[in-house]
């Protein structure tokens, strides 16, 4: 009784056993829950998963080809021409046609490349240029009733994340991270007796984040309509003489998130691969 006593005593006095150890005879096991969290604040090294993959628009696999376009008002915070000016009445429409490719690595995931061609064109009254001319001694110019006309080309690479909003994947929600590139002209020509013409190069590198909704009109082509809510953005504007020299230049870089209803996109995608029926 008395060796029994000590040997209890003995193991009792551990915590925990050593993993491995051989205990005697009379000795009493301790059974340890190695799996036990509840003294733990945040169990961090569980996975919790939520199902948000659980209704699939988007299957692993499937190639797709698309078209967007949209047709509006241009907005002085949306257009590399309105950094030039200041206190306008703006008569300008906007026309952009962006075809695109993309492939899904996953389900509900998609990278892409997209090429855009944009026309601004339309009428200026009561401008006030402010160009960051580079020559000295010049000020800034008042001027009225102008045209203008704008043309620009632009290449961008994207990622889309896809969240079905029901079981049958007909109706889901967009989200769209886009890296473009943006190369484009515009000339300035003003009437009267005299007509003149200036022309300007604009370069524009952006991070955009677009989300949206798409809804399968057909089991294999889709219609999306996505809106710009802003993200970040750089501007390089330089201006040229008749001889092709730069007399002026503009850098121009910002942030912001907030809702562009001027850039709402609107497209058709068609899927090649009819992975759903499988």
């Amino acid at each position: 009784m008395a060796a029994a006593s000590m040997s209890v005593a003995a193991v009792s006095a551990q915590d925990v056993p050593v993993e491995g150890a051989v205990l005697g005879d009379d000795a009493v096991a301790i059974e340890v829950d190695h799996d036990d969290t509840s003294a733990r604040f945040l169990p961090t090294h569980h996975r919790v998963n939520r199902n948000v993959d659980i209704n699939k628009f988007v299957y692993r696999g499937e190639v797709m080809l698309g078209l967007t376009a949209s047709y509006g008002r241009v907005d002085s915070e949306n257009s590399d021409i309105m950094l030039l000016l200041n206190g306008i009445d703006v008569g300008l429409r906007s026309t952009t046609i962006r075809p695109f490719f993309a492939y899904a690595y996953k389900d509900n995931r998609a990278v892409g490349l997209r090429m855009g061609y944009e026309l601004i064109k339309g009428n200026l009254s009561n401008i006030d240029a402010s160009l960051g001319l580079i020559a000295e001694g010049m000020e800034d110019l008042s001027i009225g009733d102008i045209g203008l006309h704008n043309e620009s080309y632009s290449w961008s690479l994207f990622h889309r994340n896809y969240l079905g909003l029901d079981r049958r994947g007909i109706v889901g929600v967009i989200l769209e991270t886009e890296l473009l590139v943006k190369n484009g002209t515009t000339q300035f020509m003003s009437g009267g007796e005299d007509v003149s013409a200036s022309l300007s190069r604009n370069f524009s590198a952006q991070l955009n984040v677009n989300p949206g909704l798409g809804i399968y009109v057909f089991p294999q082509v889709c219609v999306t309509a996505t809106v710009g809510i802003g993200g970040l953005r750089y501007n390089n504007i330089r201006q040229y003489d008749d001889a092709g020299a730069v007399i002026g230049r503009r850098d121009h870089s910002s942030c912001a998130f907030k809702l562009n209803i001027t850039n709402i996109q609107i497209g058709v995608v068609a899927h090649l691969w009819n992975n759903k029926k499988k």
